[in-house]
């Protein structure tokens, strides 16, 4: 069979789809931080206690990490524009209900539905985005401002969070969606190439769906569960093990079945799989930061929401820059195996930098310095991760593998959240076991320990994702020896599984 690129003929309809795409990822990525700078007026506005306000959060995450690997098989099956646009008129209703709510169960379930929908728009973006782009130098643009997206989307939610919540309501970062959803659309049905199958639609592998879903949910609200109950307690430890389990046997299901949710062909490719690594390691490191520098920013150094949003835009400024240097002149030179391991290398001096900041730091250098770096490194690890994650995947499993990019996103902001914020706990515990009496100046130091620990930890976690990527990634003429002698795409279904045709 043939097939023809799924991509618009002309060089301007390709950036045009990029665009309509980047809203919808900048969508997807800021939801996970921007309704968090608004919960405590949420709280106060709709009566839910300290206790229940995760569920805010974990309502979102839950459904949103489950359903990733689902979202992307469904955007191969039933087409790509249909899914994205599906997905995004399905956030848009549910952020809708989310900023009408009126109680805290109607939030919860709105937020909910909204990681449903997250869940099926976020890999058809990137796939969209890998079948689209297969010029070299074109593609290297395209992932470099995708790669930037990524990277500076939950530090523009606490921007726009911030802001919004001052000078509009906490509903309002909920309603916004519907603005960048209706956006997207339009964009969508323009712009978007209407991918149709000839012959039979292969069968969505249910047993597979059911198992990874499962396996997914469980570890996402494992850790969710041990963050406010411990890594010690009874579910959280059966959450967990169930994950194992259930992912083990999703694995040898997939040996199996005959038209499989996820070819293993796809992350067996070392390549692959060391960005799918970076990818979910810089998740850890990038929420963890988010988290612990919001809460030194709000409560030791007493800054307003948006002015908090506001002092991470130097990180977002160095992200863009580095993310377009690195794709379009230092990648193609040096290849994923020096681009994710120094981008790691630079996260990590920017959080071990951060570990020095006291009851009185002052924004330069402090804080500015260290975001600058980080910034800096996120430009490089991610566009570099993302674009290899994809690279010669065969088109008819291109949402499957971009899922995988957002499932370790995910799963790695859920897993930082839930184990940094443990262990700075920790941190605070036994720095007042050494200080009593607990006075207001001591509450506030074992705080900023906390925080420090935090870093530490942060820092660690991107040491050990520079070393891991330098010894995954094959050398950069390994892999153009690969792509060369390969008489395929990397990742080829079944042979009678029908090839897809561009209808324009």
């Amino acid at each position: 069979m043939s097939m023809t690129t799924a991509a618009p003929s002309a060089s301007s309809g390709r950036w045009l789809t990029l665009t309509t795409v980047a809203f919808a990822q900048l969508m997807v990525v800021l939801d996970t931080t921007i309704v968090n700078i608004a919960l405590p007026s949420a709280q106060a506005d709709l009566g839910f206690s300290d206790g229940d306000r995760q569920w805010i959060v974990t309502a979102y995450a839950l459904t949103f990490g489950s359903l990733l690997l689902l979202g992307g098989r469904l955007s191969d099956l039933i087409g790509r524009r249909r899914a994205f646009v599906i997905a995004l008129i399905g956030f848009a209703v549910a952020s809708a209900l989310g900023g009408a709510a009126s109680s805290f169960g109607w939030l919860v379930a709105a937020r909910a539905l909204q990681g449903v929908f997250g869940a099926l728009l976020a890999p058809t973006a990137l796939a969209v985005l890998a079948t689209t782009f297969t010029d070299p130098v074109e593609r290297r643009r395209a992932f470099g401002i995708f790669g930037a997206i990524a990277g500076m989307g939950g530090a523009i939610g606490l921007l726009l969070g911030g802001f919004l919540t001052e000078h509009f309501d906490w509903s309002w970062t909920l309603y916004v969606n519907c603005v960048i959803a209706v956006i997207a659309v339009i964009g969508a049905l323009f712009f978007l190439p209407n991918v149709q199958r000839t012959g039979s639609r292969p069968r969505l592998d249910v047993p597979g769906t059911v198992l990874v879903s499962a396996a997914l949910f469980s570890l996402v609200y494992g850790f969710s569960h041990a963050e406010t109950e411990g890594w010690s307690n009874g579910l959280t430890i059966g959450l967990l093990i169930a994950s194992v389990v259930l992912g083990t046997v999703f694995v040898w299901w997939q040996t199996r079945a005959e038209h499989p949710l996820m070819p293993l062909s796809i992350v067996l490719d070392r390549n692959r799989s060391a960005s799918y690594l970076a990818v979910l390691l810089a998740g850890i490191g990038m929420f963890g930061i988010f988290l612990f520098l919001t809460y030194y920013l709000q409560l030791t150094l007493g800054y307003s929401p948006i002015r908090t949003g506001v002092s991470f835009l130097p990180m977002i400024v160095a992200l863009v820059f580095t993310a377009q240097i690195s794709s379009n002149f230092l990648l193609p030179r040096f290849g994923p195996r020096v681009m994710v391991p120094s981008g790691m290398l630079f996260a990590a001096v920017g959080a071990f930098w951060l570990t020095a900041l006291d009851l009185n730091s002052s924004y330069a250098p402090g804080i500015l310095f260290p975001l600058i770096l980080m910034g800096m490194g996120f430009g490089q690890m991610m566009p570099a991760a993302i674009q290899t994650a994809t690279l010669n995947v065969d088109p008819r499993f291109a949402g499957v593998a971009s899922a995988l990019v957002n499932t370790g996103q995910q799963v790695g902001g859920s897993l930082g959240t839930a184990l940094i914020n443990t262990l700075a706990a920790s941190a605070a515990t036994s720095y007042l076991a050494g200080h009593q009496p607990a006075t207001t100046q001591v509450l506030a130091e074992a705080a900023v320990r906390s925080y420090s620990t935090a870093y530490a930890w942060v820092g660690g976690f991107f040491l050990a994702g520079a070393l891991l990527s330098a010894l995954m990634y094959r050398s950069r003429t390994s892999t153009m020896q690969v792509t060369a002698t390969t008489g395929a795409p990397a990742g080829s279904g079944a042979a009678d599984d029908a090839e897809p045709v561009i209808m324009h």
